[in-house]
């Protein structure tokens, strides 16, 4: 089945979780709709930002289920797979396209180290087996992270010998040149994991990128998008050094239980702040620090969820 490519910014969703940290389903849906509604293209439940290592398997599947019985389209979602095992990731990625997403979102086996690029490979091929023919996947590239990653010269010999299963890359490396060569790859989707890039990103054939700050700042990132899609490449070039800004400064956070604490202050709604260890919470007092600082360099009032 060919992948319908989400053009636009893209939101690694943040997982709010009640006092008692089980998922907070209702606080998980009306952000998503927010972020739609500010102009994002689509969500990524269950990325780095998302949390997803401390957050199981079936529940995870439970909150996109959630999701998408709260009016979220699941066409508009890349949720994230990536586990240590071919079983597991096989298993959610499978539950996650049964349910009508877009495509799965997978990091590369990351426990072991030293790994080389054929064991990868091996890794995949078997991974694609197990989902079955109609597998499509996002490979994700978070070395600073992950540790394992997924190089240009590996990502095109999956996309070459799989291209309707392994369909593009999330390039979360913050190496340009490293985006740059996942963008030559022909036919392959390549999706920046920062704004920073982004115009550049744009002009050689990205759709888009998926970014952990477009859960606060959707509506500037999108409008970069929109503005440079209607050829307004002066204006775009004006707002994103100001998006850069923001995104270079939130840098300077740890940024889940940032965020977290930003929009726990925006709605009003204290179960924002909760993070599951081992993440610790950003204090009220700094948070609104935080806020009074992104409110003086950029005006800037975090979108209340409604």
């Amino acid at each position: 089945m060919p992948v319908n490519t989400i053009r636009g910014v893209i939101a690694p969703l943040l997982t709010p979780f009640n006092d008692d940290l089980s998922v907070a389903t209702s606080l998980y849906v009306a952000h998503a709709k927010s972020l739609f509604d500010q102009g994002c293209a689509g969500v990524a439940p269950f990325g780095t930002t998302g949390e997803a290592l401390s957050v199981g398997i079936d529940e995870r599947i439970a909150a996109i289920r959630d999701l998408i019985d709260g009016g979220i389209d699941p066409a508009g979602m890349i949720p994230g797979t990536g586990l240590s095992n071919v079983a597991d990731t096989a298993r959610l990625s499978r539950a996650c396209l049964d349910m009508g997403c877009a495509a799965v979102m997978t990091l590369p086996p990351f426990y072991f180290k030293s790994v080389t690029d054929d064991g990868l490979y091996q890794y995949f091929e078997q991974l694609i087996a197990a989902i079955g023919p109609d597998a499509r996947i996002y490979l994700y590239h978070i070395p600073p992270i992950a540790i394992v990653g997924v190089p240009p010269a590996l990502a095109a010999r999956l996309h070459a010998d799989f291209p309707e299963q392994v369909v593009g890359i999330k390039d979360s490396s913050g190496d340009w040149d490293n985006t740059r060569a996942l963008l030559d790859i022909d036919g392959m989707i390549v999706y920046p994991g920062s704004e920073l890039p982004l115009l550049d990103a744009l002009e050689l054939g990205a759709p888009g990128c998926i970014t952990a700050t477009a859960n606060i700042n959707a509506a500037d990132i999108a409008r970069i998008v929109d503005l440079y899609e209607r050829g307004d490449i002066a204006a775009a070039r004006v707002l994103h050094e100001t998006v850069k800004r923001f995104r270079l400064l939130m840098q300077d956070y740890d940024p889940i239980p940032a965020q977290k604490r930003l929009l726990a202050i925006a709605t009003g709604d204290a179960r924002w702040a909760n993070v599951r260890p081992p993440l610790t919470a950003m204090s009220a007092e700094a948070g609104r620090e935080l806020a009074a600082i992104l409110k003086r360099e950029f005006e800037f009032t975090v979108a209340r969820d409604e």
